[in-house]
């Protein structure tokens, strides 16, 4: 993430000020379009934050986050960037599937046991993070996130994929590094953008006949 360098009338950059908490005029500043509270200790998000509905990036990381306020949902002209990584998320609020718009979306880092319902309703997500997380599981919804070019899910806990992965047409990059697997769905090698697999760190995998197929047509494939 490139640190603006200093503030404008639509940017705030707050990162790093040991806040503790969200000053309550930041609410009060309804024409940015940027917002950056990382790194802060923050515990809490207020509803408040619903009126910001110009923001185009929100960057909520390395904060000590439980919960995220319904009022999330409202920021449905978020379009470049969502940072909520390295907090204690284990869920997102319903309204979230509003955020259709949104391109970027971190997540890494948190205490999620599966993929945040949400998540499959934000169509327009070009990248998705949610590395180092506990999540056993990715349901078939996930083929419904026909604009993903990136797919993130290093460190967690899953053992295959559904086969509706091979529905991700523009998906150019997966990595898996670091999963317990012990299988993939031939539908991968159907991917007709991939670029990269990556598999590194993955010891339970068995040998698979159709990463051949992807290798020879130019996709890199870690192990």
């Amino acid at each position: 993430m490139a640190i603006m360098q200093e503030n404008s009338d639509v940017d705030l950059n707050l990162w790093k000020r040991s806040l503790g908490c969200v000053p309550d005029w930041v609410w009060q500043r309804t024409e940015l379009e940027t917002l950056i509270l990382a790194d802060n200790g923050v515990r809490e998000i207020s509803e408040r934050i619903g009126g910001l509905q110009r923001l185009r990036m929100l960057d909520l990381g390395h904060n000590e986050l439980t919960r995220l306020p319904d009022s999330m949902g409202d920021l449905t002209g978020l379009s470049d960037f969502l940072y909520l990584h390295d907090n204690r998320l284990a869920a997102l609020p319903p309204s979230m599937g509003r955020l259709k718009n949104l391109r970027y979306l971190n997540v890494s880092e948190n205490q999620f046991l599966e993929v945040p319902e949400p998540i499959f309703d934000m169509v327009g997500l070009v990248e998705l993070r949610m590395t180092d997380n506990e999540i056993s599981e990715v349901p078939a919804r996930i083929g419904e996130l026909r604009n993903l070019r990136e797919l993130h899910l290093r460190n967690n806990g899953l053992t295959t994929l559904p086969d509706s992965i091979g529905e991700l047409e523009e998906l150019r990059q997966l990595d898996l590094r670091g999963n317990p697997l012990t299988s993939l769905p031939p539908s991968i090698a159907e991917l007709p953008k991939l670029e990269k697999l990556d598999l590194r760190w993955v010891s339970s995998l068995q040998f698979l006949a159709w990463t051949d197929d992807l290798e020879g047509r130019g996709c890199l494939v870690y192990r």
